[in-house]
Protein backbone atom coordinates (compact mmCIF):
# COMPACT_ATOMS: atom_id res chain seq x y z
CA UNK A 1 0.00 0.00 0.00
CA UNK A 2 1.54 3.52 -0.84
CA UNK A 3 -0.79 5.91 1.79
CA UNK A 4 -1.99 3.83 5.42
CA UNK A 5 -3.13 5.85 8.16
CA UNK A 6 -3.06 3.36 11.33
CA UNK A 7 -6.07 3.89 13.96
CA UNK A 8 -5.89 7.95 13.83
CA UNK A 9 -7.21 9.79 16.52
CA UNK A 10 -6.65 13.62 16.94
CA UNK A 11 -8.03 16.20 18.51
CA UNK A 12 -7.71 19.91 19.25
CA UNK A 13 -7.45 21.79 22.14
CA UNK A 14 -9.62 24.77 22.03
CA UNK A 15 -10.29 27.69 24.60
CA UNK A 16 -13.36 25.96 25.33
CA UNK A 17 -11.99 22.42 25.71
CA UNK A 18 -11.16 19.59 23.96
CA UNK A 19 -12.45 18.85 20.14
CA UNK A 20 -12.49 15.09 19.37
CA UNK A 21 -11.83 15.23 15.37
CA UNK A 22 -10.43 11.97 14.63
CA UNK A 23 -10.98 8.15 16.47
CA UNK A 24 -9.29 5.01 14.78
CA UNK A 25 -9.09 6.14 11.41
CA UNK A 26 -7.73 3.50 9.34
CA UNK A 27 -7.89 3.45 5.63
CA UNK A 28 -4.92 2.80 2.56
CA UNK A 29 -4.64 3.62 -1.12
CA UNK A 30 -2.43 1.88 -3.19
CA UNK A 31 0.10 3.73 -5.31
CA UNK A 32 -1.33 5.33 -8.12
CA UNK A 33 -4.70 5.13 -7.63
CA UNK A 34 -7.45 8.01 -6.95
CA UNK A 35 -9.49 8.29 -3.41
CA UNK A 36 -12.09 10.91 -2.85
CA UNK A 37 -13.08 11.60 0.77
CA UNK A 38 -16.49 12.52 1.88
CA UNK A 39 -18.54 13.06 4.78
CA UNK A 40 -20.31 16.10 6.99
CA UNK A 41 -18.88 19.16 7.28
CA UNK A 42 -16.15 19.71 10.28
CA UNK A 43 -15.93 15.78 10.40
CA UNK A 44 -11.83 16.32 9.75
CA UNK A 45 -11.13 15.97 6.20
CA UNK A 46 -8.91 18.63 5.83
CA UNK A 47 -7.26 17.55 9.22
CA UNK A 48 -6.78 13.99 7.58
CA UNK A 49 -4.59 16.18 4.33
CA UNK A 50 -2.91 17.84 7.00
CA UNK A 51 -1.69 14.68 8.64
CA UNK A 52 -0.75 12.85 5.17
CA UNK A 53 1.07 15.88 4.31
CA UNK A 54 2.99 16.07 7.31
CA UNK A 55 1.92 19.55 8.68
CA UNK A 56 0.23 18.28 11.60
CA UNK A 57 1.02 14.96 13.37
CA UNK A 58 -1.45 13.11 15.11
CA UNK A 59 -2.45 12.30 19.20
CA UNK A 60 -2.49 8.83 18.32
CA UNK A 61 -1.48 6.20 15.85
CA UNK A 62 0.71 6.70 12.53
CA UNK A 63 0.86 7.82 9.01
CA UNK A 64 3.12 6.22 6.41
CA UNK A 65 3.76 6.69 2.87
CA UNK A 66 5.76 4.36 0.97
CA UNK A 67 5.83 2.05 4.06
CA UNK A 68 7.76 5.12 6.17
CA UNK A 69 6.11 6.80 8.96
CA UNK A 70 4.91 11.03 8.27
CA UNK A 71 7.06 13.14 10.70
CA UNK A 72 7.56 16.34 8.94
CA UNK A 73 6.40 17.97 5.85
CA UNK A 74 7.27 16.07 2.45
CA UNK A 75 8.66 17.55 -0.62
CA UNK A 76 6.81 14.56 -2.27
CA UNK A 77 3.37 15.68 -1.91
CA UNK A 78 1.69 18.46 -4.06
CA UNK A 79 -1.47 20.29 -2.73
CA UNK A 80 -4.53 22.13 -4.25
CA UNK A 81 -6.65 23.98 -2.46
CA UNK A 82 -10.35 25.87 -3.49
CA UNK A 83 -8.59 29.38 -3.79
CA UNK A 84 -5.60 28.75 -6.13
CA UNK A 85 -3.36 31.79 -4.25
CA UNK A 86 -1.55 32.07 -7.43
CA UNK A 87 1.01 35.15 -6.98
CA UNK A 88 -0.13 38.54 -9.11
CA UNK A 89 3.85 39.83 -9.40
CA UNK A 90 4.36 36.61 -11.12
CA UNK A 91 2.74 35.72 -14.43
CA UNK A 92 1.28 32.39 -14.99
CA UNK A 93 4.88 30.48 -16.04
CA UNK A 94 6.90 31.77 -13.02
CA UNK A 95 3.72 30.56 -10.77
CA UNK A 96 4.15 27.36 -11.97
CA UNK A 97 7.51 26.75 -11.52
CA UNK A 98 7.75 27.84 -8.07
CA UNK A 99 7.83 24.81 -5.85
CA UNK A 100 10.54 23.69 -8.38
CA UNK A 101 12.62 26.59 -6.79
CA UNK A 102 12.22 25.31 -3.78
CA UNK A 103 12.52 22.20 -3.81
CA UNK A 104 14.39 21.18 -7.23
CA UNK A 105 17.11 24.31 -6.97
CA UNK A 106 20.35 22.05 -8.43
CA UNK A 107 17.83 21.87 -11.59
CA UNK A 108 18.37 24.09 -14.36
CA UNK A 109 15.91 26.53 -15.11
CA UNK A 110 15.66 26.01 -18.69
CA UNK A 111 14.17 22.47 -17.42
CA UNK A 112 11.80 24.01 -14.85
CA UNK A 113 10.20 25.97 -17.56
CA UNK A 114 10.12 22.82 -20.09
CA UNK A 115 8.64 20.57 -17.67
CA UNK A 116 6.15 23.77 -16.72
CA UNK A 117 5.26 24.71 -20.34
CA UNK A 118 4.47 20.56 -20.94
CA UNK A 119 1.69 21.11 -18.09
CA UNK A 120 0.38 24.21 -19.23
CA UNK A 121 -0.11 23.13 -22.97
CA UNK A 122 -1.63 19.41 -21.21
CA UNK A 123 -4.02 21.49 -19.82
CA UNK A 124 -4.95 24.15 -22.38
CA UNK A 125 -2.85 26.89 -21.01
CA UNK A 126 0.17 27.36 -23.31
CA UNK A 127 -0.65 30.82 -24.79
CA UNK A 128 -1.42 32.01 -21.53
CA UNK A 129 1.87 31.58 -19.58
CA UNK A 130 2.60 35.37 -19.67
CA UNK A 131 -0.33 36.56 -18.15
CA UNK A 132 -0.93 37.25 -14.68
CA UNK A 133 -3.50 35.70 -12.41
CA UNK A 134 -5.75 38.60 -12.34
CA UNK A 135 -6.25 38.17 -16.06
CA UNK A 136 -7.25 34.63 -15.91
CA UNK A 137 -10.53 33.00 -15.14
CA UNK A 138 -11.57 31.29 -12.09
CA UNK A 139 -11.15 27.78 -13.75
CA UNK A 140 -7.91 28.85 -15.79
CA UNK A 141 -6.39 29.70 -12.22
CA UNK A 142 -7.64 26.53 -10.96
CA UNK A 143 -5.79 25.02 -14.33
CA UNK A 144 -2.74 26.79 -13.09
CA UNK A 145 -2.80 25.96 -9.10
CA UNK A 146 -2.71 22.05 -10.63
CA UNK A 147 0.20 22.37 -12.76
CA UNK A 148 1.92 24.22 -10.09
CA UNK A 149 0.74 21.16 -7.31
CA UNK A 150 2.27 18.37 -10.30
CA UNK A 151 5.31 20.53 -11.44
CA UNK A 152 7.85 18.65 -9.45
CA UNK A 153 5.81 15.32 -10.01
CA UNK A 154 5.10 14.53 -6.85
CA UNK A 155 4.50 10.87 -5.69
CA UNK A 156 0.83 12.19 -3.99
CA UNK A 157 -1.71 14.77 -5.40
CA UNK A 158 -3.64 16.31 -2.29
CA UNK A 159 -6.59 18.07 -3.29
CA UNK A 160 -8.63 19.98 -0.87
CA UNK A 161 -12.00 20.83 -2.16
CA UNK A 162 -10.24 22.10 -5.42
CA UNK A 163 -13.94 23.08 -7.61
CA UNK A 164 -15.68 23.99 -5.20
CA UNK A 165 -16.15 27.92 -5.70
CA UNK A 166 -16.59 27.57 -9.39
CA UNK A 167 -19.95 27.15 -11.38
CA UNK A 168 -21.18 23.67 -12.40
CA UNK A 169 -20.00 24.12 -16.19
CA UNK A 170 -16.46 25.34 -15.53
CA UNK A 171 -16.18 22.20 -12.24
CA UNK A 172 -17.02 20.06 -14.61
CA UNK A 173 -14.86 20.74 -17.15
CA UNK A 174 -11.76 20.87 -14.72
CA UNK A 175 -13.25 17.30 -13.41
CA UNK A 176 -12.11 16.34 -17.43
CA UNK A 177 -9.20 18.05 -17.01
CA UNK A 178 -7.90 16.41 -13.74
CA UNK A 179 -8.43 12.96 -15.78
CA UNK A 180 -6.02 14.01 -18.61
CA UNK A 181 -3.93 15.05 -15.83
CA UNK A 182 -4.28 11.80 -14.01
CA UNK A 183 -3.98 9.47 -17.41
CA UNK A 184 -0.25 11.88 -18.27
CA UNK A 185 1.20 12.21 -14.91
CA UNK A 186 2.11 9.29 -12.70
CA UNK A 187 0.75 9.96 -8.66
CA UNK A 188 -2.00 8.69 -6.30
CA UNK A 189 -4.33 11.15 -5.09
CA UNK A 190 -6.35 11.66 -2.21
CA UNK A 191 -9.63 14.31 -3.07
CA UNK A 192 -11.81 16.36 -0.24
CA UNK A 193 -14.87 17.27 -1.51
CA UNK A 194 -18.25 17.72 -0.46
CA UNK A 195 -19.54 17.24 -4.02
CA UNK A 196 -20.82 13.33 -4.40
CA UNK A 197 -21.02 13.45 -8.49
CA UNK A 198 -17.41 14.94 -8.13
CA UNK A 199 -15.73 12.06 -6.07
CA UNK A 200 -17.53 9.19 -7.71
CA UNK A 201 -16.87 10.63 -11.24
CA UNK A 202 -13.02 11.21 -10.25
CA UNK A 203 -11.93 8.24 -8.46
CA UNK A 204 -11.54 4.76 -7.88
CA UNK A 205 -12.89 4.83 -4.39
CA UNK A 206 -15.30 6.49 -2.60
CA UNK A 207 -14.38 7.08 1.56
CA UNK A 208 -17.83 8.17 3.54
CA UNK A 209 -16.65 9.61 7.11
CA UNK A 210 -18.54 9.32 10.26
CA UNK A 211 -19.06 12.44 12.01
CA UNK A 212 -16.76 13.84 14.93
CA UNK A 213 -14.91 12.05 15.94
CA UNK A 214 -14.83 10.33 12.63
CA UNK A 215 -14.09 7.21 11.66
CA UNK A 216 -14.20 5.27 8.40
CA UNK A 217 -17.58 4.50 7.90
CA UNK A 218 -18.16 3.14 4.73
CA UNK A 219 -16.31 2.40 1.25
CA UNK A 220 -17.55 2.56 -2.71
CA UNK A 221 -15.86 1.49 -5.15
CA UNK A 222 -16.33 3.44 -8.84
CA UNK A 223 -16.62 1.15 -11.40
CA UNK A 224 -16.71 3.86 -14.46
CA UNK A 225 -12.84 2.72 -15.11
CA UNK A 226 -10.60 4.66 -16.83
CA UNK A 227 -11.84 5.85 -20.07
CA UNK A 228 -15.08 7.69 -17.61
CA UNK A 229 -16.84 10.25 -19.30
CA UNK A 230 -19.34 12.66 -18.45
CA UNK A 231 -22.29 10.78 -19.23
CA UNK A 232 -21.33 7.66 -17.31
CA UNK A 233 -23.18 10.14 -14.13
CA UNK A 234 -26.38 9.49 -15.82
CA UNK A 235 -26.27 5.76 -16.13
CA UNK A 236 -28.60 3.69 -13.64
CA UNK A 237 -26.13 2.49 -11.81
CA UNK A 238 -24.02 5.21 -11.05
CA UNK A 239 -27.91 6.48 -9.96
CA UNK A 240 -27.64 3.86 -7.69
CA UNK A 241 -24.43 4.69 -6.06
CA UNK A 242 -24.95 8.17 -5.99
CA UNK A 243 -28.09 7.38 -3.40
CA UNK A 244 -25.88 4.48 -1.42
CA UNK A 245 -23.32 7.92 -0.95
CA UNK A 246 -25.96 10.34 -0.28
CA UNK A 247 -27.46 7.85 2.19
CA UNK A 248 -24.42 7.12 4.18
CA UNK A 249 -23.96 11.29 4.73
CA UNK A 250 -27.43 11.16 5.98
CA UNK A 251 -26.37 8.36 8.61
CA UNK A 252 -22.82 10.47 9.06
CA UNK A 253 -25.11 13.34 9.94
CA UNK A 254 -27.10 11.91 12.57
CA UNK A 255 -24.09 10.38 14.66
Amino acid sequence: MHIELRNISHEFNLETGILPVLKNLSFSIPKGKFTAIVGPSGCGKSTITRLVSGLLKSNRGEVLISKEVVKSPRSSVGMAFQNPVLLEWRNILENVILPLEIVSKNIPREKKIARARELLELVGLAEFEKSRPSELSGGMKQRASLCRALVHKPELLILDEPFGALDAFTREDLWQTMLTLKKQESFTCILITHDLREAFFLADEVLVLSGRPATLQYQLSSKLGDNRKLEDLYTNETTKSLAILRKQIEIAQKK
